[in-house]
């Protein structure tokens, strides 16, 4: 009688534990936009230095998520988690203590490497703690704070930043990851995965490879485009990001195996995610500016005005996730970024340097239901792309393409607004501003139609049995040829 009674509250605290870490990793990819004007007032730091308060942070969690992932399943599930919770907690107190926007950035980079060990395992502890039956729910109460931390980030940001200071923006997770060093080593149970080999090779080059490009786009308007540093961050990224493909293709244990991308329904959502978070991102980093600097919102302020953007996943994703089990995934993630993109247009058309919220409230509720649209069926057409065996490889790829783009997304944009205006006056900034967000738009559209070259679930059914069946019947070399061939 006693045993089923710890066995519920093991699940419990697994749930919270688990929830909570994800809520501070999710909470800083946005947290920050609403005080990047407080920032920069403080710290000082030209566009390029804000851009690295974002960037730095996305790109450290895109690239080592899926290392992180592995270290995991080699060294112990919950001794990894600990340990990226201690790196992360270490890396706010660093960043709210930070003397200059340099230190700042330092900090936020480690913060990333302490998000991408202990995010993905997150899922991979409660997958263990929460029985098999009761799993849909346990997902989705972490699926839903987890998109509490992406609607509340940019409000949690300015009220902080408005009422007490941006410092306050990072001390929220010290306490909090105190809190849950001892919970996590005491209530959650070690777990271990296969033991595989980890690709130190794929992700140096996939870290190279991002870092050198990102790097480029965010110095080519300071530096000119054709200046040594620029080209030589773009040729560089991009020869090892040509490494990281081919390591994919031939390595014996990639950490993202490239014949994943065979299928086209894995290769589409994938897509789509990189180009959805690149328009997103690059948009909340500029608008987020663009409603205190030029309207003159205060943080908080801006922050609310942002909710009806960022909160409306939370009243329209399950309305999505139904709709999606009756048509299919496909449709509606297709019109999600349809929206999204029609949001950010709209938003190009009315942006001016005193453009009131009513005029701005439909390009938010627009990209609100759009996202929402996106969100709830994109996990679910990833981990249906792929065989079960493949589902943990498969949710780490999407992830850190996400990121991606976002990393992408901020530098892109920001490099627009810089060509074409920047931070001297109101007019300058949305003269800047607006060929941003038609890109912004342009990216998002072009993911809604690289949803729509996915295979129909019915197709994506039978072509995945046709996989397995071939799977049983070829070795490794069949595989690669096959990759190659396609």
């Amino acid at each position: 009688m006693n045993q089923p009674a710890a066995r519920r509250g093991s699940v419990v605290w697994a749930l919270v534990i688990t929830s909570v870490a994800g809520f501070m990793a999710a909470l800083d990819n946005l947290v920050v936009t609403t005080a990047l004007p407080s920032i920069r007032e403080d710290l000082g730091g030209a566009l390029d230095d804000l851009e690295w308060t974002v960037s730095a942070y996305t790109l450290t969690f895109a690239v080592l998520l899926m290392f992180g992932a592995a270290l995991g399943d080699r060294f112990g599930r919950r001794r990894l988690f600990v340990v990226g919770i201690a790196v992360f907690t270490l890396a706010s107190a660093g960043a709210a203590l930070a003397p200059g926007i340099d230190a700042l950035i330092a900090a936020r980079a480690v913060q990333g490497v302490g998000a991408a060990i202990m995010m993905p395992l997150t899922l991979t502890l409660l997958t263990a703690a929460v029985p098999a039956a009761k799993r849909g729910m346990a997902f989705g109460i972490w699926g839903a704070v987890n998109g509490l931390a992406v609607a509340s980030g940019p409000l949690i940001g300015g009220s902080l930043t408005e009422h007490i200071s941006w410092q306050w923006i990072f001390w929220l997770n010290v306490p909090l990851g105190l809190a849950l060093l001892p919970l996590a080593r005491l209530r959650l149970a070690e777990s271990y995965g296969t033991g595989a080999r980890l690709d130190i090779v794929g992700t140096l080059l996939a870290s190279g490879g991002l870092f050198g490009i990102v790097y480029a786009l965010i110095r080519g308007p300071i530096d000119g485009w054709a200046s040594v540093t620029v080209l030589t961050g773009l040729v560089a990224g991009g020869a090892l990001l040509a490494a990281f493909v081919r390591h994919g293709i031939r390595g014996k244990a990639p950490m993202l195996p490239m014949r994943l991308f065979r299928n086209r329904a894995f290769a589409g959502i994938n897509a789509a995610s990189l180009l959805m978070f690149l328009g997103m991102f690059g948009s909340i980093f500029l608008l987020s500016q663009y409603m205190q600097g030029v309207l003159g919102y205060s943080p908080t302020e801006a922050g609310l005005r942002m909710l009806p953007w960022t909160g409306m996943p939370m009243i329209v994703a399950p309305i999505a996730g139904a709709l999606s089990d009756r048509i299919g995934g496909r449709p509606v993630v297709a019109a999600g970024l349809a929206l999204q993109a029609l949001g950010l247009a709209w938003f190009a058309l009315v942006v001016t340097a005193d453009a009131s919220y009513a005029a701005q409230l439909p390009a938010l509720i627009i990209s609100g239901v759009g996202m929402a649209l996106y969100f709830a069926p994109a996990a679910n057409l990833v981990m249906s792309s792929v065989r079960p065996s493949e589902q943990g490889i498969a949710s780490g790829a999407n992830n850190a393409l996400r990121e991606v783009g976002g990393a992408l997304g901020v530098a892109v944009m920001a490099s627009i607004f810089a060509a074409q205006g920047g931070y001297g006056s109101a007019q300058q900034f949305v003269d800047g501003l607006q060929p941003a967000l038609w890109v912004g738009s342009g990216a998002v559209a072009l993911g809604a139609v690289a949803v729509l070259f996915a295979p129909s679930r019915r197709r994506q059914e039978r072509e995945k049995k046709d996989a397995e069946a071939e799977e049983a019947g070829v070795d490794v070399d069949g595989g690669e040829r096959d990759v190659v061939a396609a």
